[in-house]
């Protein structure tokens, strides 16, 4: 049985790209943590799925739910795929931390057919608050850590990724922005905490 989080609750970032992938297709789950995303994704859409991770405690937790997993990084890991040869690449919330954002979202896009992109919003309105009045760089549910204990190299709003879709013609085939629980459909790059993008070429 998946993981779920501490209140019995799927997170809902997982359940919008659960719906986004079709069922009994190729999933590569890049960055995939402890699992949790893949192993709905295998036990729930029947997708023949596989992850790549750098954390080798965290590969111990994925083969420990029977999940394929090899180790590796993003910024490394993605040539030796063929052409498309996922229907469904995925970067979940591993964005900020990639050396090489746009190389890696390129050569997810040429191993696959679809690449879903999840992110933290940096112009969520709260993070706006916290650098205007507070003159710090600022700590939402989406980026929990200080600036000297944070993995991240990369900070990017809803705006940022689109205008970079646009330069790269890359399409978007659909865009989710969400704030905790619920989905925000005005002026999402002020009040939208995450976004998931769907795009292709």
């Amino acid at each position: 049985m998946f993981v779920v989080d501490s209140k019995g609750e799927l997170r809902y970032d997982h359940k919008i790209i659960g719906d986004m992938v079709e069922e009994e297709t190729r999933v590569l789950d890049m960055g995939c943590g402890t699992g949790e995303l893949l192993q709905y994704l295998v036990e729930k859409k029947r997708v023949k799925g596989h992850g790549v991770e750098i954390s080798e405690e965290a590969i111990y937790s994925c083969v420990e739910k029977g999940l394929s997993v090899s180790h590796g990084d993003i910024d490394s890991g993605l040539k030796e795929y063929p052409e498309k040869f996922f229907d469904y690449v995925i970067l979940n919330q591993v964005m900020p931390q990639v050396h090489k954002p746009k190389e890696a979202i390129l050569e997810s896009l040429r191993i696959g057919k679809h690449v879903i992109v999840g992110f933290p919003n940096f112009c969520y309105i709260k993070a706006r608050f916290q650098i205007f009045f507070g003159g710090h760089v600022p700590i939402t549910k989406s980026l929990p850590s200080t600036w000297y204990n944070t993995s991240n190299l990369h900070f990017l709003s809803i705006k940022d990724f689109e205008n970079f879709c646009c330069d790269q013609k890359i399409k978007v085939t659909r865009k989710i922005c969400i704030e905790n629980n619920r989905v925000v459909g005005f002026m999402p790059n002020l009040f939208a905490l995450n976004a998931i993008f769907e795009i292709t070429v």
